[in-house]
């Protein structure tokens, strides 16, 4: 074989994962690995092959190998605090995070990640409030830069101002997670749903469906936007149709296909369900998705006002209950 052959394989395995042909990636990694048996990158890419399949528990054996080879690498790091996030498990989490702040001890994207996994693990906003208001107070400017945090913790801590404020500096941008992307005018009808005004939020999310359609018409078979769509109709009562796309949305993105984004739009489905008065839908959903790796979590759960309508219903109580941290505080 000749010295470089490993170098193209990996190199024509990455292509492969870019085009989404994870088992042809995976049989060109296979081939890399024969002359590059001790290479971090093989092992990096093999990871993010597994996990994309959904073979979470082998993706951080892979990256705690390429971890072995490369011990300082923090993009690798990253990767392993992702895929601890998505098992939840906190513990090894927050170490693999702590690690990344031994290195780089004023990295803000570090310290807003080990705050957002306080929120999911105890449901306790205070590290994260923290952590945002110390950089603002620091960097004016980097307001607009944390907006989609900010929404996600005003809505945590039900603080309607504070949602204003972060809505109005993401102006155009758009805030979510993973591939799942909301924009300004379907964050203002969330939180006037969740205020209670009705009229506002009804005339948000007409605004936001007009774009979101127009996203969903360029790409008609593309699970994220249509599941998008399926909340803002949720959010205007249209029932039929919220169920009709959000259930075309989970079908558009089987685990196979994608294991990250797929469970994220098994949940968001639930929460189409819980919209539109289809309880025990939603509990099942919601049960389904949870059985499932991804980003589904306590903090989220217990906080969020999407859930307000599922809240009082055993099932629901008895399910939030069963993902609080088990440890016992003094």
């Amino acid at each position: 074989m000749q010295p470089d052959a490993g170098e193209a394989h990996w190199a024509q395995a990455g292509l492969l994962y870019s085009k989404l042909d994870y088992d042809g990636a995976r049989a060109e990694i296979e081939i890399a690995r024969r002359s590059l048996p001790n290479d971090a990158r093989v092992f990096e890419l093999s990871g993010y092959i597994d996990r994309r399949q959904g073979r979470w528990p082998e993706s951080a054996r892979n990256l705690e190998r390429a971890l072995e080879v490369d011990p300082n690498n923090v993009s690798i790091l990253w990767q392993i605090a992702l895929s601890y996030e998505s098992l939840r498990d906190y513990a090894k989490d927050a170490a693999v995070l702590d690690r990344i702040l031994a290195l780089k001890p004023n990295d803000l994207d570090a310290r807003l990640a080990r705050g957002q996994l306080e929120v999911a693990w105890r449901a306790d906003t205070r590290p994260l409030h923290e952590v945002i208001e110390s950089s603002m107070q620091q960097d004016p400017a980097s307001g607009k830069r944390l907006a989609p945090l900010r929404i996600f913790l005003a809505s945590a801590e039900r603080d309607a101002g504070a949602a204003e404020r972060a809505l109005a500096d993401l102006g155009d941008d758009t805030y979510g997670p993973d591939a799942i992307q909301f924009s300004r005018a379907f964050g203002e009808g969330q939180l006037a749903r969740w205020k209670g005004d009705a009229a506002a939020a009804h005339a948000s999310f007409t605004t936001a469906r007009v774009a979101q359609q127009r996203i969903v018409d360029a790409q008609p078979d593309y699970g994220p936007a249509l599941c998008v769509l399926g909340l803002i109709d949720a959010g205007l009562g249209r029932q039929e149709d919220a169920l009709r796309e959000g259930r075309r949305a989970v079908e558009l993105t089987p685990l196979s296909k994608d294991s990250i984004n797929g469970p994220i739009i098994m949940g968001f489905f639930a929460v189409i369900c819980a919209w539109v008065g289809e309880k025990d839908l939603a509990i099942e959903q919601l049960t389904r998705a949870l059985q499932l790796p991804g980003r589904l979590n306590y903090g989220g759960l217990r906080l969020s006002p999407s859930w307000d309508p599922l809240r009082g219903d055993p099932r629901f109580e008895a399910i939030v209950a069963s993902l609080a941290p088990k440890e016992v505080h003094d």
